[in-house]
């Protein structure tokens, strides 16, 4: 039964409402006259602080407030892929068809469509004995994507009917009974509360890394499928485009891309043009196996900060029917702020740059959410939710508590740097002050492809750091002062910066480089130094080197279609090579 209260104070998007009966604590309520949704945040009796999902502008004190007795729920059904909604999963293009581009408030939308019938193929039949989470049924939503429907949580029985046909999320697709002798019918919708992880059978170890087509992730600092990594940059270091690409060409079946509290014209381009994107993998539109939540900057804060709720939640839907999914989240600062926002107005003691002292706590029920398990069912169906956070700090300050706090939970960093992304270096990610904890995943994964990868990656992680020492000598007395294996460090630096981190997301090649092409990339230059390397020791200058034709090319290898050209290019390096030694000896003679 729905209580009703009254509205007493308005802070903001903070409300005080006063109940005869005491409410729940996260109870979903339909705000003032115009049932303005919003959720209760605290308790004090029979006085809920209420933080309203929408602009709290023209109510007054006096006004009624219904508590559903729900808490925020997801809808979870047929219907969701390719769609683009808002932090409390209302529907963009409904809102848009309904309201116009100006969103009038007190609009309440179903997340699913009631009218559209799907095509419901069963997988069990009458006499199945199942448990929550086992597969009754499946939809073909898109021409990619399965969507498999499950036993809700908590039901268990004997399938007595189930159907093949045409059908609503709202209509009975099978009837169920249970060892109680109670009979339920199973719908293809059901709900499930945002703020609580769905359960698992048992998590699993990572196996293997994410494959992102990015060389500087994939080869330097990979995340494990299941993990989470933490992506933090200023203003214009290319955090959107980078997620955009990870988003395209990532090693997941689904992907969950959360927009939140970025700014207007930003997610505009994003919800413009990603659903016109190929899909590398089906080539049919990538927006076929991608949910969008565009939770914008003018919109209220309260909202973003059940966005990222609500987009994990979508996440872990898709992981319990065994798919692997990766979740976009953009960005966790403006999460943060709405948090930030919202303590204050309940007149809560602020930690650290005002953030409210449970803000770690905050990070990590997101972070944490992050996994490879194996699902509810009778068999060993396994799946996994990878979350990659962006994080906005101020001025690029990586102390600021968002970031310092988010390190703690994830597994992989990615520091994004505004000097690279100035020299236009992009990604722009700084690989010294970058970091993976998932290195054995990735060893173990990799040595199918290369067996010496984690030597030779540490080999040139470590030219590159020993390259920025150099440069800081040398920004004094001159490169040409330097020893000439000095000058031979900062040239391979040079080339690997070059020719293998930079990656020019709009090129038709080098947008995406296969694992395999990545790893033969980096013995081509690891060769190379090793090759010339005893040339300069034995006196040959650094000048003759630098001279040699086949450095262009080993930088021009991204840009080359498969393995082949890597093979000519090492055997093209080979001759150049003899031939500079052998001019050398003709000469010492």
């Amino acid at each position: 039964m729905s209580l009703v209260g009254t509205i007493e104070r308005i802070n903001g998007s903070l409300v005080v409402a006063r109940f005869e009966k005491e409410p729940k604590i996260g109870d979903l309520v339909e705000v003032g006259d115009l049932r303005l949704m919003g959720e209760i945040v605290r308790l004090s009796e029979k006085t809920a602080y209420i933080q309203c999902y929408e602009t709290t502008s023209g109510l007054r004190p006096g006004e009624p407030v219904l508590d559903t007795g729900k808490p925020l729920v997801a809808e979870l059904g047929p219907g969701l892929m390719g769609t683009i909604v808002d932090g409390v999963e209302r529907s963009e293009v409904k809102l848009w068809e309904i309201a116009g581009p100006f969103v009038t408030r007190g609009i309440h939308i179903p997340p699913l469509d009631r009218e559209k019938r799907w095509s419901f193929e069963p997988k069990a039949k009458p006499g199945d004995r199942v448990v929550e989470g086992d597969i009754i049924g499946v939809v073909q939503e898109t021409p990619y994507f399965q969507h498999r429907i499950l036993v809700p949580l908590g039901v268990r029985g004997v399938i007595e009917s189930v159907e093949r046909g045409d059908f609503t999320v709202e209509e009975t697709v099978a009837t169920l009974r249970t060892p109680w002798g109670e009979r339920r019918e199973l719908r293809m919708m059901q709900t499930w509360p945002v703020r609580r992880p769905r359960p698992y059978k048992e998590r699993l170890p990572l196996e293997k890394p994410l494959i992102t087509g990015q060389r500087v992730i994939d080869t330097f600092f990979p995340v494990a499928k299941g993990g989470a990594a933490c992506i933090p940059g200023g203003f214009g270091t290319g955090k959107t485009v980078m997620l955009q690409q990870i988003s395209k060409w990532a090693d997941a079946d689904v992907i969950v891309l959360i927009g939140c509290g970025e700014r207007g014209n930003e997610m505009a381009d994003v919800v413009t043009h990603f659903p016109e994107l190929t899909d590398p993998r089906t080539g049919r539109r990538l927006i076929e196996r991608t949910v969008i939540i565009a939770n914008v900057s003018n919109m209220p804060v309260s909202a973003r900060e059940a966005s990222i709720y609500m987009g994990v939640t979508l996440a872990e839907y898709y992981r319990d029917q065994g798919y692997d999914v990766a979740v976009m989240a953009d960005s966790t600062s403006r999460w943060a702020e709405a948090l930030r926002d919202l303590s204050g107005r309940l007149e809560e003691i602020p930690a650290e740059r005002g953030f409210p002292a449970y803000l770690a706590d905050r990070i990590a029920e997101i972070y944490e959410r992050a996994g490879r398990v194996i699902t509810l069912g009778s068999g060993k169906r396994v799946g996994s939710v990878t979350i990659l956070g962006a994080v906005s700090p101020p001025g690029g300050d990586f102390s600021e508590p968002v970031t310092t706090h988010t390190l703690r939970f994830v597994g992989a960093f990615w520091a994004l740097d505004t000097e690279l992304a100035f020299r236009r270096h992009f990604p722009a990610i700084n690989w010294l002050r970058s970091f993976t904890r998932y290195l054995d995943v990735a060893s173990r994964w990799w040595s199918q492809y290369e067996r010496d990868w984690e030597r030779l990656r540490e080999r040139a992680l470590g030219l590159l750091e020993e390259a920025s020492e150099i440069e800081e000598t040398a920004r004094i007395i001159g490169e040409k002062a330097l020893p000439d294996e000095q000058r031979l460090v900062l040239l391979i630096a040079e080339m690997i910066r070059e020719g293998f981190l930079v990656q020019n997301a709009f090129h038709e090649v080098d947008t995406y480089c296969e694992a395999e092409k990545q790893a033969r990339m980096l013995r081509a230059l690891m060769e190379f130094y090793d090759r010339v390397e005893p040339l300069v020791r034995k006196g040959i200058p650094i000048e003759r080197i630098r001279e040699l034709p086949i450095i262009p090319e080993l930088m021009r290898l991204k840009e080359r279609r498969g393995l082949d050209p890597i093979e000519e290019v090492l055997r093209e390096m080979e001759k150049q090579v003899r031939k500079l030694e052998e001019e050398y000896e003709e000469v010492c003679r």
